[in-house]
């Protein structure tokens, strides 16, 4: 079963509903004792990095998925959530992640031509860099859906897929069981339904 953390932020019952859809079991929950069980979990996210992070403290989830992903825990994080995975972020100040990733999150609009606007709103295409779980059913060129206005950064060998707009954003990133999508999954159609899927086959401690 994937434990869906609710922390009062993100798009959950549209990602519950895309799980059901392929027939993977999935709880929306933040209750300790059955994320404590879950097999997977998932740290879904929209709004602001600070926000969040508090959330996550206050809830006392913080501790609980970073627990459990160190103990070899698959964690998925999307949108923001992924973006909570990593050192810090630099969204209205300066604030501390979650650490279970390298790099960090900064401003896209620092790094883009003028002619780009942010927030990055709409499909990419995909390019791969390296084999992952992720990838399993997914090919080069397959577009996903973005909606963000920040990206990480300093991602080195963890990137595993990217995509163009006006810099490489990563798409997709991975550090043995725990994998960050900044794209929406829920909201790409077959392709992010198809990582939803290779996600659910991941086995613990991979």
């Amino acid at each position: 079963m994937i434990a869906i953390i609710d922390y009062g932020v993100g798009n959950l019952y549209s990602l519950s509903h895309s799980l059901d859809y392929i027939g993977i079991e999935n709880c929306i929950t933040r209750d300790e004792a059955i994320i404590r069980s879950a097999e997977k979990m998932i740290l879904p996210g929209v709004g602001a990095f600070g926000d969040a992070r508090r959330k996550l403290t206050e809830t006392g989830m913080d501790r609980l998925v970073v627990e459990k992903a160190k103990n070899g825990t698959p964690l998925l994080g999307i949108c923001l959530g992924m973006q909570l995975l990593f050192e810090k972020s630099y969204e209205y100040g300066e604030h501390e992640g979650l650490k279970l990733l390298p790099g960090e999150i900064c401003p896209l609009q620092q790094d883009l031509p003028g002619n780009l606007k942010v927030p990055h709103i709409g499909w990419n295409e995909l390019k791969i860099c390296r084999e992952s779980p992720l990838t399993r059913y997914i090919r080069e060129g397959d577009s996903v859906y973005y909606v963000h206005s920040y990206y990480a950064k300093g991602v080195g060998e963890k990137l595993v897929a990217a995509s163009e707009y006006g810099v490489d954003v990563p798409g997709l990133v991975q550090k043995g069981n725990v994998f960050g999508a900044q794209f929406h999954p829920e909201k790409s159609g077959k392709v992010g339904l198809a990582i939803l899927r290779a996600f659910g086959e991941v086995k613990g401690s991979c």
